[in-house]
């Protein structure tokens, strides 16, 4: 367990009730994955009461529907990321939606382009990110999108996939705000991560101060990215409460109007399903 956390700040009057929705998390890593309780015992002390699971290959993937399944305000996104999309072939797609029939899947993702790492070649992230764009399409889905070191290619795909069709929204966004403006006018929603917290990240900050409340979701990402003022610890869902502090200083509105604005938000891009309906 992280050391970070302070549960007399949690409980304390100081700080007001709120609900806040993380909507990017990982409790099915490793790092969280065989104390899931605990964890969440620790967010719902800072008011993180509703969290999306995201898969990235066949073992995050379940993982994140098994805790979908276990745990009524956790829900799953799966998909395959652009770091493993070297492993997605006809199996793995047949398999993908089969799962994503399952009611506790409120997304596809994350999908995407990642050239930071280039753990898959190029042309393949591009062909499977287009893939499963197109299976979103089909089932409706709304995606959501990993993006590091390649908008131009990650907008560009989502331009000709139509993405306004059936929504998403580009998740933990790096982007300064010229390419925040045209990922708006696809439609997209905008999630920040503690990276808006950081001191360094003027891009990211100038993009919060743009986006509009009702186009913004917060998340952890969690292990990664963790917010000021822990910084340098590991993430965890908990700190979804400094994302809601750091993004309300930079718009220059309460905590409580991002938290609810982020929840509700959240609650419309990925809403859950009894069970899924065939065209």
């Amino acid at each position: 367990m992280s050391k970070g956390f302070d549960y007399q700040a949690a409980i304390s009057p100081v700080r007001p009730v709120m609900k806040i929705y993380d909507s990017h998390t990982h409790l099915n890593d490793d790092d969280f994955y065989d104390d899931v309780p605990a964890w969440l015992n620790r967010a719902q002390h800072l008011g993180v009461v509703e969290m999306n699971m995201v898969g990235s290959n066949e073992k995050l993937n379940e993982r994140a529907l098994r805790l979908a399944h276990d745990y009524p305000q956790l829900h799953a996104i799966i998909g395959w990321h652009p770091e493993d999309s070297r492993n997605f072939g006809p199996q793995q797609r047949e398999q993908l939606i089969k799962d994503l029939k399952r009611p506790e899947v409120v997304s596809l993702g994350e999908i995407g382009l990642d050239y930071h790492w280039d753990s898959s070649p190029r042309d393949v992230q591009q062909r499977v990110f287009a893939d499963q764009l197109a299976i979103a399409r089909r089932m409706h889905l709304p995606i959501s999108v990993h993006c590091r070191d390649a908008l131009a290619d990650t907008y560009s795909l989502l331009k000709q996939a139509h993405v306004e069709d059936f929504g998403g929204v580009m998740h933990s966004f790096n982007g300064d705000t010229v390419w925040l403006h045209r990922f708006l006018e696809l439609g997209m929603q905008v999630s920040y991560s503690g990276v808006a917290t950081f001191h360094n990240a003027a891009d990211v900050q100038a993009a919060v101060k743009e986006t509009p409340l009702d186009r913004l979701l917060v998340e952890t990402d969690a292990p990664y990215l963790t917010p000021e003022p822990y910084r340098g610890q590991r993430n965890e869902p908990a700190y979804s409460r400094y994302v809601v502090e750091g993004v309300a200083k930079l718009k220059g509105c309460s905590s409580e109007e991002v938290a609810a604005t982020s929840f509700r938000n959240a609650r419309e891009l990925f809403p859950v399903r009894e069970q899924y309906e065939e065209d």
